[in-house]
C-alpha cells in the first residue's frame, strides 16, 4: 500500500482549534507584521495561503534549484486533471475561457453561482469532489450556461475540427449536468466492477477482471517493482495493453517540460547524491521503465544531506479503487533544522518501537533501516498535493526499498502553522463537539502538540512498521479495494498505541501523557462523530482516510463496550464522546493493531474486507443529521486548501541574480495564471 498522503490536515484544520504549534514558535518569524492566511472562501471550502521561512536564507543555488523544481512541478499540473478523469481538461479549459472573456452582468447571481462551480473544479482538479469523489453538479441552469459560452470569446473554447458553438454546448452539457454520466471519481463498494464503477481515466474499456488478470502475468518475485504505476490500461481490437506515461508515451507534452526543468535543476544541485537521484528520475521519465524508478528511489532516499527536497513523479494511489495506478505529484521543500529536532528523535527510536509493539513476534521487522526523519517547509506544490495538501509525507512506498534502503519521513511544518492560524481565528469545533470541560481544555492545551507527534508518529514509525511474510503479494494485489485503508488504520494504528506511550515523555517529545490523552479524545470524537460533516446526509463513506478512521474509532468503540471503555453520551440533546478508561484504550488500539498486521502480512482479503465493511463504511443516519446541523451553525467550511507562492527569477541580461518569493492572495488569479502558463496536453474528446 502507498503510505505518503496522511490522513488531509485540512480537516483537523477545520475541525479543531489548536494552540500554537512549538515547533514553529522557535523557527524564525517569515516576515515581519502580520500575515493573513485565508483568502477566498466558496462552497465547503477555506483558500488559505502559506508562508515559506528561511527561503530568503537561501544560498543563489539553492533558489535556483528550488525554482528550477517548482516549475517542474507545475509543469505536470494537466496530468492531475486528466488521471482524474478524460473530460477534466476540456472542462477546466471551456471555464478558463469564460471566466476571462465573458462581456455579460458578473454581478448576477448565477455569475456567482458559475465562480462558485470554477472553484470547485479548479480545486478538485476536475469535476469529482476533491475528497468524496463525487460529481458535483452546477448550480446553475444549463440555459444560463450556454449563455456564458455564447457570450464569451470562442477562440479558446476546445472546440472540434469544424464544430458549431451549438454543438460544443450539446456535447459538454451531460460532462457538467447529467449526475449519472461519470457520478464518482472513485467508487471503492463491495462486490462490484471497481473499475468500470470509477469514473477516473487509468482504465478504458476493461474490466477489473481483464486488468488483474493482465497484471497478474508480471513477475512479482522478489524485488519486483509495482507494477502499473505510470500508465493507463486500455482495451482495443480486443487486446489488453498499457499505455505508459513517459516521454514519447502517453502525457509526453508535459513530461517534456517536466524534464526540462529537471534538467535545469541537475547543474545546481547541492552535493553529488542529490544530482544522481535527479539524473535517475530524468532517466526514468524518458524510459517509463519502473525499474528505472526503483533506481530513482533509492537514490532519493540516500540523499540526506540536501536542504532542498522534491517529490515528482506518479506515486500516491488513492485515486485508483485498486490501488495500481499513481496520481502526479510534486511538493519542493526545504529542511526545517529545528521542527526536524522532534520527530527525528522519534526515528531514532525506530527499532524500539518496532521491538515493542504489540505486533505479533513474526511480523516485526527485526531490523528497521535507515529511516530519514525531517520537518520540512513548503516552498511548492502540485498535482495531487494542491490545492489540498497533506502534513505528513513518507516515501518511497515499495515495501521492499523501505525494508532494504529505508524511508523519508517528513512533516510539513509551515502548511500545518497555516492549518491552525486560520483554525485559532474562528471555528469554536472543539467546543462545539468535546465533552466536558476537561477534554476541551486538555485539547486546547495540547492538541497542536497531539496532531504533531501523532503524524510524526504516523509517517516515521507506523508506515515503516511490520513486514509481509515470505511468498506474499504485496497489499494491492491481497487486499485490493481495501488496501488504503487498512495500510492507513495501521499507521494511525501505531501512532495512537504509542501517544500514550511514557516513552514519548523520556525521549523528551512531549511533557506527558496528557498529550496522548489529548489524542484520544479528539482522534474519537473525530471518528466516531465529526468528520461526518464532510459527508452529505445519507452518504457512506468512501475516503480511504475517513473508513481508516472510523473503523479504529468503531472498532474499539465496540470492543469496549463491556467495559464501557468509551460512551456515547447524550447532553442537552446532543451527542459526544466519552472515554472512561485510556489504558484500556490503548490496549484495544494494540489489539487492533496487530490485527491489521496479521491481515497484511498474510494477505487475507475476506479479513480485511470485514473489518473495513463492518467498521468503516455505514454511518448512523440519525446522528449524521445531527452532526451536521450543528455543524451548519458554526460557519466553518469542511475543507482547507492553498494557493501556492510565486517563484520570479531577477534577471541580469541572461543571468538570474536572485528568485524573488511573493504570497499572491487570489485563488481565482492563480487558476488562471497557472492556466496558461502550464498548459501542456491535448484535450481528450
Amino acid at each position: 500500500m502507498k503510505h505518503s498522503l496522511f490522513f488531509t490536515a485540512a480537516f483537523l484544520a477545520a475541525n479543531l482549534s489548536f494552540s500554537s504549534i512549538d515547533a514553529w514558535a522557535q523557527s524564525p518569524s517569515p516576515k515581519k507584521g502580520n500575515f493573513d492566511v485565508a483568502a477566498e472562501s466558496f462552497a465547503d471550502l477555506q483558500i488559505l495561503r502559506y508562508q515559506v521561512p528561511g527561503f530568503d536564507d537561501l544560498s543563489l543555488q539553492q533558489k535556483k534549484l528550488a525554482y528550477y523544481l517548482s516549475e517542474a512541478a507545475l509543469s505536470g499540473r494537466d496530468i492531475i486533471y486528466d488521471q482524474r478523469g478524460k473530460y477534466n481538461l476540456l472542462v477546466r479549459k471551456t471555464l478558463e475561457n469564460i471566466y476571462s472573456t465573458y462581456k455579460g452582468d458578473r454581478k448576477a447571481a448565477d455569475w456567482g453561482k458559475f465562480k462558485t462551480y470554477a472553484g470547485q473544479v479548479w480545486f478538485s482538479n476536475g469535476i469529482h469532489h476533491h475528497y468524496g469523489n463525487e460529481k458535483f453538479i452546477p448550480g446553475f441552469s444549463f440555459e444560463y450556461f450556454s449563455s456564458l459560452v455564447n457570450n464569451s470569446s470562442s477562440a479558446n473554447f476546445p472546440l472540434l475540427k469544424g464544430e458549431t458553438t451549438s454543438a460544443f454546448l450539446t456535447r459538454i452539457k451531460p460532462i457538467l449536468f447529467d449526475p449519472q454520466m461519470q457520478p464518482k471519481m472513485v467508487d471503492r463498494s463491495p462486490n462490484i466492477d471497481n473499475v468500470v464503477a470509477s469514473s477516473n481515466n487509468f482504465y478504458e474499456g476493461v474490466t477489473q477482471k481483464e486488468v488483474e488478470d493482465y497484471y497478474a502475468r508480471f513477475n512479482t518475485e522478489g524485488n519486483s517493482p509495482s507494477w502499473g504505476l505510470n500508465s493507463k490500461v486500455v482495451k482495443a481490437n480486443g487486446k489488453v495493453s498499457e499505455k505508459v506515461w513517459k516521454i514519447g508515451g502517453m502525457y509526453s507534452p508535459a513530461i517534456e517540460r517536466i524534464v526540462f526543468w529537471l534538467e535545469k535543476a541537475v547543474p545546481v544541485a547541492e552535493n553529488a547524491q542529490q544530482k544522481d537521484a535527479l539524473q535517475k528520475l530524468i532517466k526514468y521519465y524518458r524510459s517509463g521503465d519502473l525499474k528505472d524508478f526503483d533506481e530513482y528511489n533509492i537514490a532519493w532516499v540516500n540523499d540526506t544531506a540536501s536542504r532542498i527536497d522534491v517529490i515528482n513523479g506518479f506515486i500516491e494511489v488513492y485515486n485508483d479503487a485498486i490501488g495500481k495506478k499513481g496520481s502526479f505529484e510534486s511538493v519542493v521543500s526545504l529542511k526545517d533544522l529545528e521542527a526536524t529536532k522532534r520527530i527525528k528523535a522519534i526515528a531514532d527510536q525506530a527499532q524500539w518501537f518496532e521491538d515493542n509493539s504489540p505486533l505479533l513476534p513474526q511480523h516485526k521487522k527485526k531490523e528497521v533501516k535507515g529511516i530519514t526523519a525531517k520537518a520540512i517547509t513548503v516552498i511548492m506544490e502540485a498535482g495531487d498535493a494542491a490545492p489540498s495538501t497533506p502534513i505528513g509525507i513518507n516515501l518511497p512506498n515499495a515495501d521492499w526499498i523501505r525494508k532494504e534502503h529505508g524511508s523519508k519521513s517528513v512533516s510539513l511544518s509551515n502548511i500545518i502553522h497555516a492549518y491552525n492560524t486560520a483554525s485559532s481565528k474562528g471555528g469554536g469545533i472543539v467546543d462545539e463537539f468535546a465533552y466536558g470541560a476537561e477534554v476541551k481544555e486538555r485539547i486546547k492545551k495540547y492538541g497542536a502538540l497531539a496532531s504533531d507527534l501523532h503524524t510524526d508518529m504516523h509517517e516515521c514509525i507506523g508506515h515503516a512498521s511490520g513486514q509481509i511474510n515470505p511468498g506474499v503479494a504485496t497489499p494491492d494485489k491481497t487486499l485490493k479495494n481495501y488496501a488504503s485503508a487498512l495500510e492507513e488504520a495501521r499507521a494511525d494504528l501505531v501512532a495512537l498505541y504509542y501517544i500514550l506511550d511514557p516513552k514519548l515523555v523520556q525521549i523528551g517529545v512531549m511533557p506527558s501523557v496528557e498529550v496522548g490523552k489529548a489524542e484520544y479524545d479528539s482522534y474519537i470524537m473525530n471518528g466516531l462523530i465529526s468528520q461526518l460533516t464532510r459527508l452529505k446526509l445519507g452518504d457512506n463513506i468512501e475516503e480511504a482516510h475517513m473508513r481508516n478512521r472510523q473503523l479504529n474509532a468503531m472498532w474499539v468503540y465496540q470492543m469496549g463496550k463491556k467495559d464501557q471503555v468509551i460512551e456515547l453520551v447524550k447532553a442537552n440533546g446532543k451527542t459526544y464522546t466519552k472515554i472512561n478508561d485510556y489504558n484500556k484504550l490503548r490496549d484495544l488500539f494494540g489489539q487492533l493493531l496487530r490485527e491489521i498486521q496479521r491481515i497484511k502480512s498474510e494477505g487475507d482479503y475476506e479479513a480485511g474486507k470485514n473489518l473495513v465493511e463492518n467498521y468503516g463504511v455505514k454511518v448512523d443516519r440519525t446522528l449524521h443529521k445531527e452532526v451536521l446541523e450543528r455543524y451548519a451553525k458554526l460557519g466553518v467550511k469542511a475543507y482547507k486548501g492553498f494557493i501556492q507562492p510565486k517563484l520570479t527569477p531577477i534577471m541580469r541580461g541572461n543571468e538570474i541574480t536572485d528568485i524573488k518569493l511573493s504570497y499572491p492572495n487570489s485563488f481565482y488569479e492563480q487558476m488562471l495564471e497557472f492556466g496558461k502558463k502550464y498548459s501542456f496536453l491535448p484535450v481528450e474528446n
